[in-house]
């Protein structure tokens, strides 16, 4: 039965931004890094035309759609409508397996509507799950205003794969006994875990479709790529796929890192930035109730090679500082020498409660009695020195509010002044204002729901 079903949102970050922001709908629209070193999360269609794809380093995309609005990513916005979409999809089964924000396999037969399925049989069935699928995309489509494909299969294997096939905004289904079929002209990259290298050993030999590895047999593509992956490229290439849908994976780790638009040169601010980087890990191990043993940094160095250094605690943690002072110690262990381009900290081998740590209780207590020691000295000295204000800044895409004019998003800034459009996902193309970067009437704001009713999660995301 062609049971399991899988979903993936049309272009999401980018549609997410043309819903929330009227004058950018119809017009080509680019999410993701900046900087100059960004790359690309997400391209809408119309930047597609261009040939925008994600992936792609920004300053490539900027010179094929140079007239695409380039915005950052508002992660919190992204958020909202999913747990909304995911929502959605556990009314239809308890078994939902979500992949990514905006993508995740449901089990049919698993939900409500397995007895009615069971009761069709194998020749009404198919026609009843297309219907279900077809009432969901309608319902995100209300809901959220976006659009979603979804793929109909008797595997996630071949349902992912219908999936791309429905893309943009289609649903296609495979119905079993169907799957060679579908399979056999498509390129053999069509299936998971066949990447460049693969490709290129198996077109040596002349595979280059799914059915000549099917032709091939599974001795030949064991004696090309191994037993473990060539009897899993044989079992794809015929459309076996047995793995079933796991409700809510539990992550493996909880990591953050950070690309810098200039190599830091200097130990020092490697440590700074770790500190910094700490911080928002932990602040992920608290929203998800864990804690953890391995403290993992991930250094990027000037030349591209990446390296890793790992330190296991005797108990689990998720005490910042303990966690900050094991990363600055891995980094110590690494030569700098030429600049840093990339860092990241993480925490792995995951628990579900935390050993309070003595070593770190002391440490937290030594560092109070340093602040309380210094702001006893600072009220002795002379007049301190003035505090400078620290200049705020604006990022494309941003949601603000205006004291006198309400909500709206940052156009972009720079030279003391920053632009900003002000409208919401309701109103009409709204009007373009500019303002000096330090005006006191213009602050941050939470995303406008895209739909009224649409309920905004407690916690911002800390990506």
């Amino acid at each position: 039965m062609p049971s399991i079903l899988h979903l993936d949102m049309d272009a999401f970050f980018a549609a997410v931004e043309q819903a929330a922001k009227p004058s950018l709908r119809g017009k080509p629209v680019i999410v993701g890094g900046l900087g100059g070193r960004g790359v690309v999360s997400t391209a809408s269609y119309e930047a597609r035309k261009f040939g925008v794809h994600s992936a792609m380093p920004m300053a490539q995309a900027r010179r094929l759609c140079p007239n695409a609005a380039f915005l950052t990513g508002r992660f919190e916005a992204y958020r909202q409508v999913s747990e909304l979409v995911m929502g959605l999809l556990r009314e239809l089964s308890p078994l939902v397996e979500p992949l990514s924000l905006d993508e995740a396999f449901v089990d049919l037969e698993e939900g409500p509507y397995g007895p009615s399925l069971a009761a069709a049989g194998p020749v009404a069935a198919p026609e009843l799950i297309v219907a279900i699928a077809a009432d969901l995309r309608a319902d995100i489509t209300e809901r959220t205003g976006l659009t979603a494909s979804v793929g109909l299969a008797t595997s996630k294997l071949m349902a992912k794969i219908a999936s791309e096939q429905a893309k943009p905004d289609g649903l296609v289904l495979v119905e079993a006994g169907q799957e060679r079929a579908v399979l056999a002209t498509m390129p053999v990259r069509a299936l998971p875990g066949v990447g460049p290298a693969t490709e290129q050993v198996l077109r040596r030999v002349g595979l280059e479709k799914v059915a000549d590895l099917t032709a091939a047999g599974e001795a030949e593509l064991v004696q090309l790529l191994g037993r473990s992956h060539g009897l899993g490229v044989f079992q794809m290439s015929t459309g076996q796929d047995d793995r079933p849908v796991v409700p809510d994976r539990d992550a493996k780790s909880v990591s953050v890192e950070d690309t810098f638009e200039v190599d830091l040169l200097d130990r020092g601010r490697v440590l700074q930035e770790i500190d910094v980087l700490t911080a928002r890990c932990v602040r992920r191990l608290h929203a998800s109730g864990r804690s953890g043993r391995t403290v993992v940094l991930k250094v990027r160095r000037f030349d591209f090679s990446t390296l890793t250094r790992s330190e296991t605690l005797r108990a689990p943690t998720d005490d910042e500082t303990v966690i900050a002072e094991t990363a600055r110690r891995l980094a110590l262990q690494v030569d700098i020498t030429g600049g840093v381009r990339l860092l990241g900290v993480g925490v792995s081998q995951l628990a579900d409660f935390t050993q309070e740590d003595l070593f770190a209780q002391a440490e937290q207590a030594e560092r109070a009695e340093r602040a309380a020691a210094q702001e006893v000295l600072e009220e002795v000295m002379a007049e301190p020195a003035p505090v400078v204000e620290e200049i705020r800044h604006w990022r494309p895409g941003q949601d603000v509010t205006h004291a006198q004019l309400g909500p709206g998003w940052v156009q972009g800034s720079g030279v003391g002044r920053v632009t900003v459009r002000f409208e919401t996902p309701q109103s009409e193309i709204g009007r373009v204002r500019t303002f000096a970067v330090d005006d006191p009437e213009l602050t941050p704001s939470r995303p406008q729901p895209l739909r009224p009713g649409m309920v905004l999660p407690d916690e911002e995301d800390e990506d």
